[in-house]
């Protein structure tokens, strides 16, 4: 697929190049065909704890008072009843929300594609139907938007008009993306993650959308330790030709690096070569991700360009 040199700001979009914005609005149809809470049907390729994708809503700490008849004696506080020679209960009240953070990945890495549609568009559009999903269940939603020049993050709330405003922000993201784009040192996926860390999140749930092209294993650790409080599901979105590149590119000479060093396509022992680098490399992290995952018994979900993203990720997620 052709990269265009702009992005068409003011005008109607190619939705397989730039996503749009009044689509992204209309995803939250979609977001009926699937769940992110406990009420998945068991047998779903999700039935894992409570045959739930995430953890449910739990309970929190209210008030510590004397014993009434009816009162549950599992929450009898045994310290404090002994202590005082007077029985003790724990009250609680049951969690209303969840927070929910998306982090999308709108860097220059994402805006490619070789089939129907660019990765950065694939992973705007699952993130708006996320985001209109938390919203449908009453729960809060935050975005973290980590463009080429700086990493944007907004605090979880239950407002359509906050997440109307994130959309809009991640469409002027996706849509400045061009094939001059670059990364500054300041959005690498290390830096995402120290944001992350920052937030200090606690039984939240954590959705992370990318292509996890430059994720390191330290980076892996520290989503293990984000892991031991909250529920965190790895998205990776891929390109057919960041796998294995098809024979026919002999005869079109290409040219391909990772930055550092170049090699001309020229002949089949140099396109095999590439395409046994790119496979070892794409199933290193398939493993990485999939080990991570099952710590919780989350699936790991693999998008592709083909333009099947959004019943492949409703099906991945236990759509309906």
């Amino acid at each position: 697929m052709a990269k265009p040199t702009q992005a068409p700001m003011h005008e109607q979009v190619d939705e397989r190049l730039y996503c749009d914005y009044a689509r992204l609005v209309r995803l939250q149809a979609q977001a009926e065909a699937f769940s992110l809470l406990p009420h998945l049907k068991a047998g779903s390729v999700l039935s894992g704890r409570h045959n739930s994708l995430f953890r449910g809503r739990g309970l929190n700490f209210e008030e510590l008072r004397h014993y009434q008849l009816g009162d549950d004696i599992r929450n009898l506080d045994w310290k404090v009843t002994m202590r005082t020679g007077k029985p003790h209960v724990r009250s609680y009240t049951e969690e209303k929300d969840r927070n929910v953070i998306i982090l999308v990945d709108q860097r220059s890495s994402m805006f490619f594609a070789s089939k129907d549609t660019m990765k950065s568009v694939v992973a705007a559009e699952v993130a708006s139907m996320c985001g209109w999903r938390v919203l449908k269940d009453g729960d809060r939603v935050g975005y973290v938007i980590a463009t080429p020049e700086r990493v944007f993050s907004s605090k979880p709330q239950r407002s359509q008009n906050d997440l109307l405003a994130q959309l809009k922000r991640l469409v002027h993201a996706n849509q400045s993306l061009n094939v001059r784009s670059s990364d500054s040192n300041d959005v690498s996926f290390y830096h995402q993650i120290q944001l992350l860390k920052r937030m200090k999140l606690r039984q939240s749930t954590i959705i992370l959308i990318s292509d996890w092209h430059d994720c390191q294993e330290e980076q892996l650790e520290q989503l293990k330790q984000l892991q031991r409080h909250n529920d965190l599901l790895a998205v990776q979105v891929r390109d057919p030709m960041e796998q294995a590149l098809p024979p026919e590119l002999i005869d079109s000479q290409w040219v391909v690096g990772d930055g550092q060093f170049q090699m001309n396509l020229n002949n089949s022992a140099k396109l095999d070569t590439a395409s046994e680098h790119l496979q070892q490399r794409a199933q290193q992290s398939k493993e990485s991700l999939t080990q991570l995952m099952a710590i919780k018994k989350l699936p790991f979900i693999e998008l592709s360009t083909q333009g099947n993203h959004i019943e492949s990720f409703q099906q991945r997620v236990g759509g309906r």
